[in-house]
């Protein structure tokens, strides 16, 4: 895979309805309706709302024989309004509900965490290799009935698997990794291919952006391996809403899409479903973009692998690189300085002010020839100015360069400037190419220095911001690149630019400065309000910086996806709430008028309740 340049990964093409996947057809958008399967008239409300909102797929929940059938009643109804958009069914633990639902729509996903193995039990299992050949004789036997169905009614399939629904087999012999992930997938593929089923797109998910770079990378990877060319669903599971969701699906999207991988995408939102797809088209569009800009000439270095998104390696200089966490560089170039508390940057780029009009409060960077030697302040330099640096008495310099500034004769200087850090800057059009690019020639000559992402924008529709930047500072720390980041926006307040780099940080858990809700979109599952819910936990507990909350609509992703998160709470039936501390269920059937108050003191009982 050529990692400066924008090509596409040749997928085959699935057939859905009248609406094909894959090959060279474009990346389809698409979501999930959130209200019950079995009322057909919300059904199809949401639906038209949906569509008309610019999904080119829709799903259902089916959780059981009934509701698959209605799924049928519900496309019928669509197609007598002039609506013949694809019908998908989404089955956990029913394979007989995922019959019925082959028979009456477009496709079918089911998960291979729960298609044929019990519910999960975290209980590590010792499986003979007999036992393990046993088991997948039994999914074999339950799977190929069901493709034969599928294949009988040119309904296609989606194995969608999810961090948190991997069967206690899996997890006995792989753990919770990318591994795990991978191999239960592709169990259910070498199936697919034994019984000559093409029409199979994947899904391989997670609420960690990490995980889910990393585990898609590896599956594309050992597709290719054994000559497979499925196309692939994107998403990340249980996003959230607001800022957070739309940055965490831009990072974990964006950072697959700019590679050429994923052929459909869902944006997964904890609000109305038709919320998602305008924010799924800036993710695809922008990345189109990349295939317009320029050619990037890079080398990777000898045994680089894309897939591995190790750390970087770099020196400490001052409180920049080496093991600490990356930092923030504000453009406050403007004069406002007005701050979010819970978004204050590590330094303030003031330009051609006067440092000493500023608090000392503040670390500040001074343009090179404004610059004052004060003890909290740095002088900034540009390229041109390199010759320059040496005669500058400072404890740290900050050098702006791009790719093209990165001569090996400028590569010498950086790596003999212990005090230097680089601000590495793009404004081309294929930009992460031309970063990766740069951080490639710095490795080559073992240059250590640290590197503070660089980009300026323009946009004066914030959500577009938090996508653009998602994408291509969010690439970059998932590769495992860059010691901080700086983001200027000429078309917002500075404090807004703040709280977007603080999110991307957040996103890629590169540095964590707020708490983190794994909050689900919800869906025909779910029996409680979730979005007023969540709004009531993020107003409680906002202040406690680095605490994990799951807030799930149910228990078929509930316990798994939140399985890193200190706290849960799960929907257990109509209005119930189960209340988790880790893994373990601590509070069953909490009603839900109770159920927060009850997790809040959940929270102090344990003694995380002061803020961190």
């Amino acid at each position: 895979m050529d990692i400066f340049n924008y090509h596409r990964r040749q997928s085959s093409v699935v057939h859905i309805g009248n609406t094909p996947l894959g090959g060279m057809y474009p990346v389809r958008l698409q979501t999930m309706g959130n209200v019950s399967t079995m009322d057909t008239g919300a059904a199809v409300r949401q639906s038209i709302r949906m569509i008309e909102a610019g999904a080119e797929y829709i799903r259902f929940t089916a959780q059981g024989e009934r509701e698959a059938r209605n799924l049928g009643e519900i496309k019928k109804r669509l197609v007598e309004q002039g609506y013949n958009t694809p019908v998908v069914a989404d089955i956990h633990f029913n394979p007989a509900a995922a019959d019925v639902a082959a028979r009456n729509i477009d496709k079918v996903r089911i998960n291979p965490g729960n298609y044929v193995d019990r519910v999960k039990t975290f209980n590590l299992i010792e499986y003979t290799d007999e036992e393990y050949t046993a088991e997948i004789e039994k999914i074999r036997e339950r799977l190929v009935p069901f493709l034969d169905i599928c294949k009988e009614h040119q309904t296609a399939v989606r194995i969608g698997v999810n961090h948190g629904s991997l069967s206690d087999r899996i997890m006995s012999r792989y753990g919770d990794t990318p591994e795990g992930m991978v191999a239960s997938c592709m169990e259910f593929l070498r199936i697919c291919r034994e019984v000559n089923f093409p029409d199979v797109v994947i899904s391989i998910k997670a609420s960690n952006t990490v995980t889910m770079v990393k585990t898609v990378r590896l599956l594309a990877e050992t597709m290719e391996k054994e000559g497979m060319s499925y196309p692939l669903h994107l998403g990340v599971t249980e996003a959230g809403d607001g800022e957070d969701g739309r940055i965490k699906s831009a990072v974990g999207i964006g950072a697959l899409l700019v590679d050429g991988i994923g052929d459909t995408i869902r944006v997964s939102l904890s609000e109305d479903p038709e919320a998602e797809i305008p924010v799924a088209r800036k993710i695809v569009e922008y990345i189109s973009e990349r295939k317009e800009g320029p050619t990037v000439t890079g080398t990777a270095i000898s045994g680089y692998q894309h897939t591995a998104m190790q750390k970087r390696v770099s020196r400490k200089t001052g409180n920049t690189g080496g093991n600490q966490v990356p930092i923030v560089i504000s453009d406050r170039r403007n004069g406002n300085f007005e701050f979010d508390p819970l978004c204050r940057p590590d330094y303030l780029y003031i330009g051609k002010e006067d440092p000493e009009n500023l608090p000392d409060t503040f670390r500040l960077l001074v343009d090179a020839h404004f610059w004052k030697p004060l003890p909290n302040a740095y002088p900034f330099f540009i390229a041109s100015e390199i010759s320059e640096i040496q005669q500058y008495d400072a404890p740290l310099k900050f050098i702006r360069f791009t790719n093209s500034d990165l001569t090996e004769e400028t590569i010498k200087i950086l790596a003999g400037t212990p005090e230097i850090v680089v601000i590495l800057s793009t404004h081309n059009k294929n930009g992460i190419g031309a970063q990766r690019a740069a951080f490639q020639k710095l490795a080559a000559a073992g240059c250590d220095v640290p590197v503070i992402l660089h980009r300026d924008y323009k946009e004066k529709d914030i959500e577009s911001l938090q996508v653009k930047a998602g994408i291509n500072f969010g690439t970059l720390l998932l590769d495992g690149l860059g010691d901080g980041i700086m983001l200027n926006n000429e078309e917002c307040e500075p404090r807004l630019s703040d709280s977007c780099m603080f999110g991307i940080l957040q996103a890629t858990r590169s540095r964590i400065s707020k708490t983190e809700y794994i909050s689900c979109p919800g869906c025909g599952r779910t029996l409680y309000d979730l979005q007023s819910t969540i709004a009531r936990i993020k107003a409680a507990t906002s202040h406690l910086k680095g605490l994990k909350i799951g807030i799930m609509g149910c228990i078929v992703n509930g316990p798994g996806e939140m399985a890193d998160a200190d706290y849960g709470y799960v929907g257990s039936g109509k209005g119930k709430i189960n209340l988790y501390k880790g893994k373990e269920c601590i509070l069953k059937n909490i009603p839900e008028e109770e159920a927060v108050t009850r997790l809040i003191q959940l929270i102090k009982d344990n003694g995380d309740w002061e803020k961190r």
